[in-house]
C-alpha cells in the first residue's frame, strides 16, 4: 500500500513508551511505510507541522499535553488527517470520547501489532490516502507489477521477468523509496543469511536494470555502502 504517486505512506507515531513506539515503527517500516516518532504532544505537533504525515498513531496518555488536545490541534491545521488512537483506558465512555474528539479508530492497550497494522490499512483505504489500483497491483511511478498474473509493465510496455527477477522487483516495489541492505534482500528473496553471497544480488540487480531501466529514466539506484532503492523517476 502506497500513496497514489507510488511513494511510501508517511506515519507519525506518538507514544511516550520508547519500546512500544519502536515496536510499532518496526512493524510499519516492514510494510514499507516511512515512520517518525514523537514522545510527547509538543514534539508531535511540531513534527506534524514540519513533515505533514498521511496518518497519525496517537497515544491518548502523554506526559505534557493530553492526547485529545493534541488531536484537536492536529485537526485544526489538517481537518482530514486520519488518526488512530492508542488508549489504556477500557471504559466505553473513554473510547467514545476519543472518537467524538475526532479519532477515526482506536486500539486498546495491550494490543496486537498485527491488528494495529490491519486497522491502519483499513483506515487508509477509507480515507483515500492510498491509490486503490486493485489488490494484486503494485504501482510505483510508471512501473506496474501484478502479483496475481505476474505481469510487469513500464510506461505501458510489458516486461518479461524470470521468477527470481519478479520476486526481487516485487520486494523493491513494496519498499519503494526505502533503502534495502543486501542482507535484507538476501533474507527476503533467497532466504539466505548474509554470508558472502552479495554477488548474487549484484547480478540480479543488473538483470533488472537491463529490463526495467534500459532506455528510460533509472528507477533502481545503488547507495554505495548501504544497499539499493527503487523510486519513481522525477
Amino acid at each position: 500500500m502506497t500513496r497514489a504517486d507510488g511513494s511510501p505512506i508517511q506515519v507519525l507515531v506518538v507514544d511516550d513508551e520508547p519500546g512500544l513506539a519502536e515496536l510499532v515503527s518496526m512493524a510499519l517500516r516492514y510494510e514499507g511505510w516511512q515512520v517518525s516518532i514523537a514522545a510527547d504532544g509538543s514534539s508531535a505537533i511540531r513534527r506534524a507541522h514540519e513533515n505533514p504525515p498521511d496518518v497519525v498513531v496517537l497515544d491518548i496518555m502523554l506526559p505534557d499535553i493530553d492526547g485529545l488536545e493534541v488531536l484537536r490541534k492536529l485537526r485544526d491545521t489538517r481537518p482530514g488527517l486520519p488518526l488512530l488512537l492508542l488508549t489504556a483506558k477500557e471504559s466505553l465512555e473513554d473510547r467514545i470520547a476519543g472518537l467524538a474528539a475526532g479519532g477515526d479508530d482506536y486500539v486498546t492497550k495491550p494490543f496486537s501489532v498485527e491488528e494495529l497494522v490491519l486497522r491502519l490499512r483499513a483506515l487508509m483505504r477509507r480515507t483515500g490516502v492510498s491509490e486503490d489500483t486493485g489488490a494484486s497491483k503494485i504501482v510505483v511511478g510508471d512501473l506496474v507489477l501484478d502479483e496475481d498474473s505476474h505481469e510487469v509493465f513500464r510506461g505501458g510496455d510489458e516486461i518479461t521477468l524470470t521468477a527470481t527477477e519478479f520476486e526481487l522487483l516485487r520486494y523493491l516495489m513494496h519498499n519503494s523509496r526505502r533503502v534495502l541492505t543486501k542482507a535484507q534482500i538476501l533474507s527476503h528473496v533467497w532466504n539466505y543469511d548474509f554470508d558472502g553471497r552479495s554477488n548474487v544480488i549484484e547480478l540480479y540487480i543488473s538483470y533488472l536494470r537491463r529490463k526495467i531501466d534500459a532506455g528510460r529514466t533509472p528507477m533502481i539506484h545503488t547507495l554505495r555502502g548501504s544497499g539499493y532503492v527503487l523510486k519513481p523517476p522525477r
